[in-house]
Formats: C-alpha cells, structure tokens, sequence
C-alpha cells in the first residue's frame, strides 16, 4: 500500500474530502457572485431571484458543513486544517447571507409600516410561484446527483471485469438529470424574460414532480 497522505487519512477518505473541498469552494465561488448580484440591481424582482438563489446556495454549503464537522471529529483524519478552513469559509458566507436575510426583511416591514406595501401583481406572482418551484425542483434533482456521486464513490469494481448494473444505472441518472436541470434552467431563463407563461410551465408540473419522486 501507499504511504498514508498529509491528513493520514485512507486513500478513499481522502478522495472524498477533496471532492467536498472542491466543491465547497465552488460553491463559495457561486454564493460571492449571486451576492453582488443582489447588490447591484435595482430592480425588486431580480433582486428577489437572486436572493432565492442566495438561499439556494447557502443550504448547499450548509450540508457540507455538516460533513465537513463529522470528518473534524474523526480520529481517522489527523491534520484538519483544510476542513477547519472550509467550515470557518461556510461560516462566514451564513453570516454574509443572515446580513442579507435581515436587510430583506426589514425593507419588507418598513414598508408595510408606512402603508407603502406594493401591490402584487396576480401575474408577477403567479410567475414568482412558479420561479421558487422550478427552483425547488433543480435543487431536489442536484441534491440527488450528491446522493448519486456519493453512492458511486463506494463502488468498486476490478478493471476489465463486468461493470456492476448499479454503477451502470447510476451514471446514467446523474446524466439524465444534469439533461433536466440544464432545460429547468433555460425554462427559468424563459419565465424571466415572459417567453413562457406560467401557466405552459405548469403544464409539466406532475411530470417533473413525478421524476424527482421516482429517483429518491
């Protein structure tokens, strides 16, 4: 066997780390532009989208940190300091977004307070509905490539043997399911930009529930 690694922890272990390090700090990435986002524009409902996504964002990086904090408490894994590192990154992104959360909301009660709460618009807010779902449905389905990723990293087979029917299966949803949300997204694009109703959305509301119910 190889030498053990600078945090001492086996190879497969350790595989696994990277990946979530990785993708903790792609998601940092993501959570800092959306952040400008939400600052930059003027415009209410934009600002609402990206703070959906904000949101969206945060809950990702959160269950990370519930990994990244079992793996702190291992005994299995000796220098901590990258995962130390990237929950104290979490960490602050949660505040960043607790900040924003705040500010939205206390921008919603003055409002309300001096009477000056706008009128929503049925159309707006239908399309505002059906925004939040599309983007429940994306998160669902990547929440299910993580369980998928993280199934098939157990997987072992040996070269040049049969693959195992459930790797086989497995790659193919996770690539079925990238195929949806890269159309759930152009489907948002198309919502924002009234090329779509939401009403033609919601025509295939049952069959997208129905996707994401099969593959749990």
């Amino acid at each position: 066997a190889g030498a053990p690694d600078a945090m001492g922890a086996s190879r497969k272990l350790q595989d696994e780390i990277d990946r979530v390090l990785k993708k903790v700090q792609e998601g940092v990435d993501v959570f800092d532009s959306i952040w400008n986002k939400v600052y930059d524009t003027e415009n209410a409902n934009q600002k609402e989208k990206f703070e959906a996504d904000l949101k969206k964002e945060i809950k990702k990086l959160q269950r990370y940190r519930d990994q990244i904090k079992t793996w702190i408490q291992s005994s299995e894994i000796k220098d901590k300091k990258a995962l130390m590192d990237a929950r104290k990154q979490i960490e602050r992104e949660m505040e960043r977004f607790k900040v924003c959360e705040k500010e939205t909301k206390t921008k919603a009660f003055s409002k309300e307070g001096l009477g000056q709460q706008p009128k929503t618009d049925p159309r707006e807010k239908a399309k505002a509905e059906t925004r939040d779902w599309l983007n429940s449905v994306v998160s669902d389905l990547e929440n299910q490539i993580d369980n998928f990723e993280a199934e098939l990293e157990g997987l072992s087979f040996k070269k040049g043997k049969q693959r195992p029917p459930r790797l086989v299966h497995l790659e193919k949803s996770i690539t079925r399911h990238k195929a949806h949300i890269k159309k759930l997204e152009s489907i948002l694009r198309l919502l924002d930009n009234d090329e779509l109703s939401p009403e033609q959305v919601n025509d295939v509301k049952d069959f997208l529930e129905d996707y994401v119910e099969r593959n749990q």
